[in-house]
């Protein structure tokens, strides 16, 4: 498999960037490195991203017939560190359309030539099931399998995740939280409190992106209010999150493009139990009230029956709707 381009490898983490749910551009020049990615997050808070990148190419040795590796060439050591927020040392596989993360500490010095580093091919092909998986390598180091709508939540967390993975013990109940088997509490209790965290950080990320992944399928990328894709469409909770009865299941899902996602959750609009959505009349008497009201007569145009899954059974379940509405104290006609 040869290299791809420049543009390929920046245009994969932008897409990346983007299918995790942030915005980001690169603000560095193309052959640079690190690339340097300016990124906002969904609820729009910035930051500044520096990422080393190449192609992940089969290692070489007929030996390891699954070794691929990066080859890090054109950057001197030590690398440079991002003062500002994380920095990532990643491969990108074109096949599989997956990155696999290193430990960017320990392969920040290196003698002159170009280094290389390596990740085993099945680990990385696990992450299109789990959305990250992990390989625990023999020099007491772990490489991480991630598919890019985990990509961001694997940058905010790449620091811990490779300190604290290599422990035996951490690494088996990462492997349980990504593949969302159930970790009995004498299983955590063992670890220390940093190691705790991060198993409990995948397991949080790993269950969100489940849901959002299945919600998203099922509604083949589109808003069920306005049926846009174009990568605008987040994964809503009917039943909220923390109410009693709350799943992360895709009958418990809707997908919203952001505006109408905010507007769902802080009780604007609400879905009735045959699946058309309203604009709930007391929130729009306390926009009126504010002066806040403007446009809100082109928002409800768009509202009424909702785009839904062609699988039925991955229609929303009324029992969550019927809830919703009772938590958010909206009274349906």
């Amino acid at each position: 498999m040869p290299a791809i381009s420049p543009q390929q490898l920046v245009d994969a983490i932008l897409d990346a960037i983007a299918q995790s749910r942030h915005a980001g551009i690169l603000v560095s020049a193309l052959r640079t490195h690190p690339r340097k990615f300016a990124v906002t997050g969904p609820s729009g808070d910035d930051s500044l991203l520096w990422v080393y990148a190449w192609t992940l190419t089969f290692g070489g040795r007929t030996s390891l017939p699954h070794e691929f590796r990066i080859q890090m060439t054109t950057v001197r050591s030590p690398l440079a560190l991002n003062p500002f927020g994380p920095t990532l040392l990643v491969g990108y596989d074109p096949d599989l359309r997956l990155l696999g993360g290193f430990d960017l500490r320990r392969h920040r010095t290196f003698t002159t030539g170009s280094p290389s580093v390596q990740i085993d091919r099945r680990v990385l092909e696990k992450a299109l099931q789990d959305g990250l998986s992990f390989d625990r390598k023999g020099n007491d180091e772990i490489a991480v399998g991630i598919r890019p709508d985990q990509f961001m939540d694997y940058a905010l967390t790449a620091e811990q995740l490779h300190r604290y993975g290599k422990q035996a013990a951490t690494f088996g109940l990462l492997e349980k939280a990504a593949s969302l088997k159930r970790i009995p509490p004498q299983e955590i209790e063992v670890l220390s409190q940093e190691r705790q965290r991060i198993v409990q950080t995948v397991s949080r990320l790993s269950r969100n992106a489940n849901f959002r992944q299945q919600v998203i399928d099922a509604y083949q990328n589109r808003c069920a209010v306005t049926r846009a894709q174009l990568r605008l469409v987040d994964a809503a909770h009917i039943l909220p999150v923390g109410v009693p009865g709350s799943v992360d299941h895709v009958r418990n899902g809707i997908a919203l493009s952001p505006t109408y996602h905010r507007a769902f959750d802080g009780g604007l609009i609400f879905l009735d139990e045959e699946y058309r959505m309203h604009t709930n009349p007391l929130r729009e008497r306390h926009l009126q009230e504010l002066g806040l009201a403007a446009g809100l007569e082109s928002f409800k145009a768009t509202l009424g029956r909702i785009h839904l899954p062609q699988d039925r059974q991955q229609w929303p379940r009324p029992e969550f709707i019927r809830k919703a509405n009772e938590h958010r104290s909206i009274q349906v006609a």
